[in-house]
């Protein structure tokens, strides 16, 4: 008898509400984490690369540690640790696909890194709300999206509002805003160029992998402007090179990229997209405190309320067609069935299915 009244009593600690609670408390957990550590590497760059601060004023520098960490550890957990398998990569997928990507990528964490020398933290935040018109404006050249009137509509509304939020900067810097922009167009190539080359041939990366491949080829796009722009005016007498900065400051980027991928598994690119939108008013918040040089003027709140009514009009466009296109694919087996019980008896209607759902699966 007290074995089972044991028993019943595990049954109802581990019943399905139970189990519910934990798994939503554990996605809560892993957004908080992202949020943390998003935040982190971003305030933590600030403070490395700042004169005033640490005084490491070398972006590209410090982007190479990045990705020279990051090549490092994927390679034991991959070929030492065998934590993941590595994929089947030819040289023509490493040609074409990797070698574009990688430059892309160096180039977009070069010039964000670099406009934390010129611009406040808060006043980058509110730049990269131009991020989804970038990323739509490159999937329109590139052929990718087409042109349509509602997402335009969406990419004029924050595109006003970061115009308002830079008018009412007080050390707006062109400069700062050049280098932020075109960090941002960097990375709306490389996604795009990820969706069209990758995703065609059939290629899926996680974290691991993509730093596998994508961070030595990275660190040796960066090597290129360091020995030409930073090399001939670094002075080793005067770099304050602490090893546990550094070492720490690339851990966190590290574990940033995991922790993006943990959240997106579990909840969807979605949440992600709302848990940024969280971490940018953070983000703004926080650097008012512990950067006492950034002022936020009525005009950036005016004018980053605006641009972000924009973005989250825009994530709702693409929710909504992304729910579109998936019961399209779940309705089409059913009416190719019906098409077929229709049809004449010159074929097997069961065969011609099996094909079509079997080419779409793959």
């Amino acid at each position: 008898m007290q074995k089972t009244t044991s028993l019943s009593s595990m049954d109802l600690n581990c019943s399905p509400d139970t189990m519910l609670n934990r798994e939503h408390l554990l996605t809560y957990i892993y957004l908080l984490v992202y949020i943390l550590l998003s935040s982190g590497v971003i305030l933590y760059n600030k403070w490395v690369l700042s004169t005033k601060y640490f005084n490491f004023p070398y972006p590209i520098t410090l982007t190479m540690i990045h990705m020279g960490f990051s090549g490092v550890v994927a390679f034991f957990l991959i070929r030492v640790f065998k934590v993941v398998s590595p994929i089947k990569m030819t040289f023509q997928i490493y040609a074409t696909c990797v070698i574009p990507i990688s430059a892309f990528f160096a180039s977009s964490l070069w010039f964000g890194n670099t406009a934390y020398l010129y611009i406040s933290v808060a006043f980058i935040q509110m730049l990269k709300s131009l991020m989804p018109v970038a990323t739509f404006l490159t999937a329109v050249v590139c052929g990718t999206d087409k042109l349509r009137c509602d997402v335009f509509l969406n990419m004029v509304l924050v595109s006003v509002g970061v115009v308002i939020s830079s008018y009412g900067e007080i050390h707006f810097n062109v400069l700062g805003t050049g280098y932020q922009v075109m960090g941002m167009f960097g990375e709306a190539l490389r996604l795009v160029l990820t969706q069209v080359l990758l995703q065609k041939k059939g290629l899926t990366l996680n974290p691991i992998t993509s730093l596998y491949y994508i961070a030595p080829c990275s660190f040796v796009f960066l090597f290129i402007p360091w020995y030409f722009l930073e090399k001939p005016v670094m002075e080793v007498s005067q770099i304050q090179f602490n090893f546990w900065i550094f070492f720490s400051n690339a851990l966190c980027a590290l574990a940033l990229n995991f922790s993006i991928f943990l959240v997106i598994g579990r909840t969807g690119a979605v949440t992600i997209r709302v848990a940024g939108v969280l971490k940018d008013w953070i983000l703004i918040a926080l650097s008012t405190v512990l950067f006492p040089e950034s002022v936020i003027t009525g005009l950036n709140i005016i004018g980053y309320a605006i641009a972000l009514c924009g973005v989250v009009m825009y994530n709702y466009l693409k929710v909504r067609d992304a729910r579109a296109s998936q019961l399209l694919i779940e309705n089409l087996p059913e009416r190719l069935e019906l098409k077929t019980e229709k049809a004449s008896d010159l074929y097997d209607p069961n065969d011609n299915v099996h094909n079509i759902s079997g080419g779409r699966n793959v």
